[in-house]
């Protein structure tokens, strides 16, 4: 699941890269900026996404595929101060840290920790909002997700979130007039991450029993 998730990571920078790293540059910043992304990216393991400074981004990028970097650049450290060190190979070391993925609850979120985490704060939210909702909170909400969909830390997801919802069908625009179609709304969208990423879709008719009031079975009690 992890390699999936690095291929959309992956397959979405390369959609997206003049948009983040171009915006308002000159024609000739633009092409040295983008030869320096190029440069860049090319001496990273492959599922290191860099972000807006054109630096590896930590909260882009899964935790295995952050040690895999972490390690190379120990290894050329160590080959730099040590010519007759042997380097250890981008591929071997993506190997051996892909079989450690967990990451300690007192570090920084990778971009797997970062998205579970968001999905319960929006689903609850989803399942805390009002039966029928009063015109300013629908305004509130629709200006939250319009935030949110610029200022999530990981820059593709959020990316292509704000793609998503901005169809030009509109049919993804954010229904906010009360809880089931907003709860319905959310579901759907990630759902939409789900597909991406080669996850098992979620029934959307269960999603209050899980983010509002708890499994059938007790099991929640």
């Amino acid at each position: 699941m992890a390699d999936l998730l690095t291929e959309q990571i992956d397959a979405l920078e390369k959609q997206r890269n003049e948009k983040y790293i171009l915006k308002g540059a000159s024609p000739g910043l633009a092409s040295d900026s983008r030869q320096e992304g190029d440069q860049e990216k090319a001496k990273l393991p492959k599922g290191v996404v860099l972000g807006p400074d054109g630096k590896p981004c930590r909260t882009c990028t899964s935790i295995s595929d952050w040690r895999a970097l972490t390690k190379m650049k120990s290894s050329a450290v160590s080959s730099s101060s040590n010519p007759a060190a042997k380097t250890t190979p981008v591929q071997e070391t993506n190997n051996t840290s892909a079989s450690s993925s967990s990451i300690p609850d007192d570090c920084p979120a990778d971009v797997e920790t970062l998205g579970r985490n968001t999905w319960t704060l929006l689903h609850t939210m989803t399942a805390n909002y009002p039966k029928t909702a009063p015109p300013q909170l629908q305004n509130e909400m629709q200006s939250f997700l319009s935030l949110f969909s610029k200022l999530y830390p990981c820059w593709i997801c959020a990316d292509d979130f704000r793609t998503w919802m901005n169809n030009p069908s509109g049919q993804n625009k954010p229904r906010v007039k009360g809880r089931a179609e907003f709860g319905n709304w959310m579901c759907e969208a990630h759902n939409e991450v789900n597909r991406k990423l080669g996850k098992k879709e979620f029934d959307c008719s269960k999603w209050e029993e899980r983010w509002r009031t708890g499994w059938k079975d007790g099991r929640c009690d």
